[in-house]
């Protein structure tokens, strides 16, 4: 848990790009003067020449701490490809949190394959809704048919495409995007995607009618009331959120509607649909910031905008 993708977009300045080696997964980049706060290491710097801005990003990923389990791995993965197609204008950046014995297994093969399908649609930037659409669909097929036992695993994903003056968020689980705007003199925090939970209304119904009970672990359990639904918000929750459990079972007990993977969670309506939406960047779009729910779990949206100030 934590992994967290940071990107703020500038005006370039008029001078000779140099390549850079990056992280392995990215096209052509320069190194920018600012570093990152906690690795000291330069940002990553990605024009994009058909609207005359660029591109300055980091990357920290971190395993979260666990009391019970000091020594549990970080399921998380990132991937960051520049120059989706050979276009110059057209970047992907997404953020993976695996669960389940195999989450690790799970969240990097997603950030792979699911990439690589949406770089070889031929209807990428005809309508990238339904290239994400597809892809996911596909990656999530993929997954299952691969030898990665993912009845009791998978990922959430989260997504950013860059196109031009235009970015496409795709969301599966409770990862988020949230991007920061200039308002005034504030600046303000808005969400780009929307946590798939059971705290939500809609998912929450979905699901049900997809025969899944939805009980926290306490109700599950026998020592709250299961008729009475008093799992306040998800901001206010206090650790004992509603979970999805088959009818006459203990598990599969997922706390995301949504994700890769998750095979047996699938039959009570856990779905690979991403959710996907688009912004038109105007210069008071200042940064956008992709992170697992080790980070907004914690912390607010505002919280973490707030903090890149600092």
């Amino acid at each position: 848990m934590g992994c967290v993708n940071g990107k703020c977009c500038s005006r370039y300045p008029s001078s000779t790009d140099s390549d850079s080696g990056g992280y392995g997964e990215m096209g052509s980049c320069r190194n920018a003067t600012n570093k990152h706060i906690l690795t000291q290491r330069s940002l990553e710097i990605v024009p994009v020449p058909s609207q005359n801005y660029e591109l300055q990003y980091s990357v920290l990923t971190q395993r979260g701490y666990y009391p019970d389990s000091p020594d549990k791995e970080n399921q998380d993965s990132f991937c960051i490809r520049t120059q989706i197609q050979g276009n110059p204008n057209v970047h992907f950046f997404g953020v993976f949190d695996g669960h389940g014995h195999f989450g690790t297994e799970c969240s990097r093969f997603v950030k792979d394959r699911l990439a690589e399908i949406l770089a070889n649609d031929p209807t990428l930037l005809d309508d990238p809704v339904k290239a994400y659409n597809s892809a996911f669909l596909m990656t999530n097929y993929e997954l299952h048919s691969s030898e990665i036992d993912d009845s009791m695993s998978g990922t959430t994903a989260i997504t950013v495409l860059v196109i031009g003056d235009a970015i496409y968020v795709a969301n599966v689980g409770d990862s988020r995007a949230v991007i920061a705007v200039k308002n005034g003199n504030r600046i303000v925090a808005e969400n780009l995607s929307s946590d798939q939970t059971p705290f939500r209304k809609d998912e929450y119904e979905r699901v049900k009618l997809c025969g899944a009970r939805v009980l926290s672990v306490d109700q599950v359990e026998g020592h709250k009331d299961p008729d009475i639904q008093a799992w306040g918000d998800e901001e206010s929750q206090g650790g004992d959120p509603p979970r999805l459990w088959v009818q006459n079972g203990m598990y599969p007990g997922t706390a995301f509607t949504r994700s890769v993977g998750d095979s047996t969670a699938e039959k009570i309506g856990v779905i690979s649909v991403p959710e996907v939406s688009m912004v038109r960047l105007t210069p008071n779009h200042l940064f956008f910031v992709v992170a697992s729910d080790g980070v907004f779990e914690f912390l607010s949206s505002q919280t973490v905008v707030d903090m890149s100030f600092y």
